[in-house]
């Protein structure tokens, strides 16, 4: 039987291979995909042309195939072979160039021989393919023949929103890319989680918080999303997770939300402190997803990232380096548990206020050990510090930190006094 871990790795071998962009028919198929774990999840259309804020949704950009043929004859750039071969949004070509025009046309890294770079172009049109620059440098002068099977056309963006009700329409905002081709850790790793976490979230039987959960292109997706949903997220988002590079096994990192003192960015710390101390902590100067979307002065979302390798600072990144090879079950499911545990802060945060003055007989209520020793002073030192912060101002995260607890630890600790009769829930 395979574990959860497996399971979302699984998940990321089968989306793999879709080539994925911005707008088209890779991103409908994996959306389809994703709803086949999440049944609720409504697509949404929004056509070509549309103003969003200072932005123009695109034509949208659908690929068939691609290549290069050599003048012996032998295909030696194959859509079919890598998506990474195409620049994405390439305009179709038909036609028999000389090396130098070809050469034009390709991308690859000096710095990186053996890998094949992630190049698009949305907003410009042009046509290109990538390859590894020492298969670049091995071309000789001839004619070759280009292909390159593809149309922009008046379409739409698509992106997907499932929403969770909770008992309060305050909202937990979870949001995730589904617009990059073959690359598992800048991509696959977070739609993968996200629909794992969804899953868990759509399993709690009384959830306190709403939860609306998207999976969307990068920029233009956001700057959507938030075109028509900007007042009502502002007006009701209290937390949320930009969720992406999410599947290696490499240091946690973090990213804050602008403001850096958000609900997200305390409970972020808080776990990230407890679970993994080595974690590294970057500057929203260090932005570079939808965090800059999300946390732009006027939105102000309180939303941040939890990360494994943090995009643009791993060598795999935006290369064909970053496959299936790079993330792991483990790490896949060791982002998991730390966005759970986040949630579960989330959930269960309150302002807890002691009823009585001093301190409570615990022993008459069953909640002072019987026998002393030392594992047992230092569960009694742990329920007298939750009280003597209980002062009904600082929330239960406050007081974890304060008292350098687990908060989930001091969570049972809490509902077994307010159960007494000897804590408030504020």
């Amino acid at each position: 039987m395979l574990t959860s871990g497996e399971k979302i790795y699984e998940f990321a071998e089968q989306l793999f291979p879709i080539c994925r962009s911005i707008t088209g028919e890779g991103v409908r198929e994996t959306l389809s995909r994703i709803r086949t774990h999440l049944p609720n999840l409504k697509l949404h259309e929004v056509p070509s042309g549309t103003k969003c804020f200072d932005w123009i949704i695109p034509l949208e950009w659908n690929i068939r195939d691609a290549w290069i043929i050599d003048p012996q004859g032998r295909k030696i750039v194959d859509f079919q072979v890598s998506n990474l071969h195409v620049v994405g949004y390439s305009t179709p070509i038909d036609a028999e160039v000389d090396l130098a025009e070809l050469d034009r046309h390709l991308y690859s890294l000096p710095e990186q021989p053996n890998a094949t770079p992630y190049v698009t172009s949305y907003y410009k049109e042009r046509w290109g393919f990538c390859l590894p620059h020492e298969q670049r440098l091995a071309l000789r002068p001839g004619r070759y023949r280009v292909r390159i099977d593809s149309d922009l056309k008046a379409g739409s963006l698509t992106y997907g929103e499932l929403i969770l009700p909770g008992h309060s329409n305050k909202e937990v905002f979870l949001s995730t890319y589904i617009c990059h081709p073959s690359l598992a850790n800048n991509e696959l790793s977070g739609p993968c989680v996200t629909t794992f976490l969804a899953q868990w979230l759509a399993g709690l039987k009384d959830r306190r918080y709403t939860y609306r959960i998207i999976f969307i292109p990068e920029t233009i997706g956001s700057i959507t999303y938030l075109s028509l949903h900007a007042e009502a997220l502002k007006e009701r988002v209290v937390a949320g997770f930009n969720i992406n590079c999410v599947g290696d096994e490499r240091v946690y990192s973090f990213l804050p939300s602008r403001a850096e003192t958000t609900f997200s960015d305390r409970v972020a710390q808080h776990v990230l402190h407890q679970l993994h101390p080595g974690y590294l902590k970057y500057d929203f100067l260090d932005r570079g997803g939808d965090e800059r979307q999300y946390c732009s002065p006027g939105i102000d979302l309180p939303i941040v990232s939890i990360m494994r390798s943090k995009f643009g600072c791993y060598p795999e990144y935006h290369t064909s380096l970053d496959d299936l090879n790079l993330i792991t079950p483990e790490g896949l499911f060791g982002a998991y548990l730390v966005h759970i545990k986040c949630l579960q802060c989330i959930e269960s945060d309150f302002r807890p206020r002691i009823t009585v003055y001093c301190e409570p007989q615990l022993g008459k209520r069953g909640l002072y050990p019987t026998l002393s020793g030392k594992e047992s002073a230092n569960a009694v030192k742990i329920i007298g510090d939750l009280i003597a912060y209980s002062d009904g101002r600082r929330s239960l995260l406050e007081i974890a930190d304060r008292i350098r607890q687990p908060m989930w630890e001091l969570v049972p600790i809490a509902e077994k006094l307010c159960a007494e009769g000897l804590m408030l829930r504020e």
